[in-house]
């Protein structure tokens, strides 16, 4: 048996977000930075049919100056604590970018 003979490719880069959504504020906003690093949002969409997801990545992606089609929420859709996977945007610039939008 002769060995199995593989391809390797580059995969996407980029970062995850930990996020704590509060729905139906008076206004969008980043709150703070959490401990354990997770994001606090406050959005006026209601939590009703994924209305406040579209808004989150709605938001996130003014915030981060990135496409939403590059963002996807990967855990978390239908609570309030969600992980938002965001391609070709590394930790450390989507951290500075969240930090000059706290309130």
């Amino acid at each position: 048996m002769s060995p199995r003979k593989y391809t390797l490719h580059d995969g996407q880069k980029g970062s995850a977000l930990a996020v704590r959504v509060t729905p139906r504020a008076s206004h969008n906003e980043i709150v703070e930075v959490l401990s354990d690093g997770t994001i606090k949002v406050r959005l006026t969409a209601p939590p009703v049919e994924g209305q406040a997801n579209q808004a989150l990545l709605a938001f996130l992606s003014d915030v981060l100056d990135i496409p939403v089609s590059k963002m996807e929420i990967v855990a978390g859709g239908t609570g309030r604590d969600k992980l938002v996977s965001i391609i070709d945007l590394d930790a450390e610039t989507a951290h500075q970018r969240i930090l000059s939008h706290l309130s």
